[in-house]
């Protein structure tokens, strides 16, 4: 399919846009570059999912919003998302506006910058300029991160100092509100050597909502430092969600994602995290329940290049209805990663003769010295657990949920942040009906 995306975001749309934010010269050079590419790169080819025609591109790209000076300001759906005993370290964005800002002053005190892109790629040029869309996410991947590059809007850059520890997670949300409106969400997350932190990033919509969310997340970790990112997606049924996360991992650190892809519409997930240090270490969690029409590919990839690294995937979908998911876990060693040891184990659980769930487990070896295995398994609810539960006085609707919870439980009984996990299981509840 061609996207005539000229007619729609022109030179003029682009560095009104970047002028808009007051960025720099150099932000505006680097979206300019990226228009250009934009119809001259494919969209990216995904396993067993047609996305052609998805809507990428019939929206407004840019919706103004006022900031608000407290939390409490804030619509109660968006305050749910606000850990309030945590609430000392916050971001929240609506559509592409940044509206709300908090950084405990201890933290800034050592140095810590938690600012939006904007702002940073002015007053951290140097830090944002190394970052920013280099060596995680590249405009020239494909159409999809092109136009991301050339209409990104708001944003948030998280830098924590050299043998930083924040205690307390990092609260960010993106909300995508109103209609005919597409945003372009970028988190931005750089850890010094030493550093120790965590962040729970929530990606929402209004219930009337039909957005098309552009998003990426970039996340450096540095050596022995010790990462932990949650990404939790709840978009709306008539919206349509991009999402790419990319990890750099240096020596001896480690970092874990911990995802839930939980929308309601339409979802391209893909998490990919390069172990690029010797000795570091990364694991990945994540959860999707599908419901109704919704259609979702996620990947997650790990690839290793330093040597003695080790990575753990581990996924898990439930599918009901007409819901049709592509789960696929990719390990590639590259050739020199010796010792490197990575593992995987996707798993799909239907609920419905019309549900679809493929799990695709893949192994890339380019090294001898090295130790990699995969499990993957679809199926359905057997119905001798079913019998045994409701035997034991259990109703159809309650054995039906424990086994339910009890196969999504690898993932959600390892989740450390208690309001992430109860977030989760409402959602997964609400789903599952």
């Amino acid at each position: 399919m061609s996207i005539d995306t000229e007619q729609l975001f022109d030179s003029q749309a682009v560095t009104r846009i970047s002028q808009s934010q007051q960025e720099p010269e150099w932000m505006l050079k680097r979206r300019l570059k990226a228009l250009e590419q934009v119809d001259q790169l494919p969209l990216p080819r995904l396993e067993k999912t047609r996305i052609d025609r998805w809507n990428f591109t019939a929206f407004d790209p840019v919706s103004v919003h006022d900031p608000v000076s407290s939390s409490e300001e804030l619509p109660e759906e968006v305050q749910q998302l606000i850990s309030s005993e945590e609430e000392d370290t916050v971001f929240v964005q609506k559509n592409s506006s940044p509206i709300y800002l908090r950084l405990a002053e201890e933290l800034q005190a050592k140095g810590v910058i938690f600012s939006d892109l904007a702002t940073a790629s002015r007053e951290h040029a140097d830090l944002v300029q190394k970052y920013f869309m280099t060596d995680g996410i590249q405009p020239e991947e494909h159409k999809l991160s092109a136009l991301h590059a050339a209409l990104v809007s708001g944003g948030l850059f998280l830098y924590v100092p050299q043998n930083v520890t924040i205690d307390i997670p990092v609260q960010v949300v993106f909300w995508a509100s109103g209609k005919g409106l597409g945003t372009f969400p970028h988190l931005l997350v750089v850890g010094e050597s030493g550093s120790h932190f965590n962040v729970v990033a929530n990606f929402v919509s209004d219930p009337d909502s039909d957005a098309v969310i552009n998003g990426a997340v970039e996340v450096f970790a540095g050596d022995n430092a010790k990462v932990r990112i949650a990404s939790l997606h709840t978009e709306e049924k008539e919206t349509t969600e991009v999402v790419y996360r990319r990890a750099v991992v240096g020596r001896d650190a480690d970092l874990e994602w911990i995802v839930g892809d939980l929308n309601s519409g339409r979802t391209i997930s893909d998490n990919t995290t390069h172990m690029k240090g010797n000795g570091g270490n990364a694991r990945i969690k994540s959860i999707t329940v599908g419901a109704g029409n919704e259609r979702s590919n996620l990947t997650s990839t790990v690839r290793h290049w330093g040597s003695h690294t080790e990575s753990d995937i581990t996924a898990r979908g439930v599918m009901k209805d007409q819901a049709q998911s592509i789960l696929n876990g990719i390990t590639k060693i590259e050739k020199g990663a010796v010792r490197a040891n990575g593992v995987q184990a996707e798993k799909v659980l239907m609920l419905s003769r019309e549900a679809r769930g493929d799990a695709n487990p893949i192994l890339l070896i380019d090294e001898n010295d090295v130790q990699a295995g995969h499990a993957a398994s679809v199926g359905r609810i057997d119905p001798i657990q079913m019998f045994y539960l409701m035997s034991r006085g259990l109703s159809r609707r309650e054995a039906e949920r424990l086994i339910i919870f009890g196969f999504v439980g690898p993932v959600l009984d390892t989740i450390p942040f208690e309001s992430l996990k109860k977030r989760m299981t409402d959602v997964i509840e609400r789903k599952l009906g």
